[in-house]
């Protein structure tokens, strides 16, 4: 089950005794993996020596031979591995990979993040406690990586680096552009200059919603996508059919002679 250099999780020399269920096991995710329960890593107080298979306190060195159970050890979360860095934050609850001095804790997101971040991203009140999106499993105490998104929203590393080589260009839970499409806009501009409409459809119009600025707009309609008005953006939902410009017309009459009447209504 284990071996003095650990497991695939963790580099380091000794087992822990779970307080669930009594079993040995090198890390909790081990635990996890085999058993039908989650081992609770605050409540450990017992390890055993990878070397001498003392079982004692948790503490960092084994008291009967003396060897060093993990370059890194936190008393609170009994984490041991080979040094990353790491650190403890209080306000997150766990132990992150650091340095320190490069991350900041952001009290309404609730997640230490990267220094160039501070004053820099969209909070969202405790983002991190909330699944990622596209895998489904947990990011507050997940050993990958997360990548802050634009809207605010979290997705693991790898998860992001996937939904890049799929083309995915739009945040799974709000649909926001996950990174600056004013190149790929400018791309599609110019295959909308090249391919006109046929003429039954030329002066259509089409109302949208725009993901990426929130707009409510009227705008040409187009098989390759339809523009926001407001900020340029392709990143739009269709909201209704198609308007040709016979219908414009009439609404517009339509609209003025509703207008009319109701300030009939309103005269003294």
């Amino acid at each position: 089950m284990a071996s003095s250099a650990g497991c695939t999780h963790y580099l380091r020399s000794c087992l822990l005794k779970a307080p669930c269920c009594g079993k040995l096991y090198v890390c909790r995710l081990c635990h996890d993996a085999e058993e039908n329960h989650q081992m609770d890593r605050f409540k450990v107080r017992e390890v055993q020596c990878c070397e001498c298979q003392t079982v004692q306190q948790a503490q960092q060195t084994c008291e009967q031979c003396h060897i060093q159970f993990g370059e890194y050890y936190c008393d609170i979360c009994h984490l041991f591995d080979k040094n990353k860095k790491q650190y403890h934050c209080q306000l997150c609850g766990i132990c992150r990979i650091g340095p320190r001095e490069k991350y900041f804790h952001c009290e309404k997101c609730n997640l230490c993040l990267a220094q160039d971040l501070r004053g820099n991203h969209k909070c969202v009140e405790n983002v991190s406690r909330q699944n990622c999106p596209v895998c489904m499993e947990d990011i507050h105490t997940s050993r990958i990586g997360a990548h802050v998104l634009p809207c605010g929203h979290l997705l693991h590393k790898n998860c992001f680096d996937d939904m890049v080589k799929m083309g995915a260009y739009r945040c799974p839970l709000c649909m926001h552009s996950v990174w600056n499409m004013d190149d790929h806009w400018e791309q599609i501009d110019q295959e909308i200059a090249q391919s006109p409409m046929p003429p039954e459809y030329q002066g259509a119009t089409v109302k949208i919603m725009c993901n990426d600025c929130q707009t409510h707009c009227t705008v040409p309609f187009h098989v390759l996508g339809m523009k926001c008005s407001s900020c340029g953006s392709y990143n739009t939902a269709q909201d209704g059919g198609l308007m040709q410009q016979q219908q414009q017309q009439q609404q517009a009459e339509q609209n003025t002679e509703d207008e009319a009447e109701t300030e009939q209504h309103i005269q003294p």
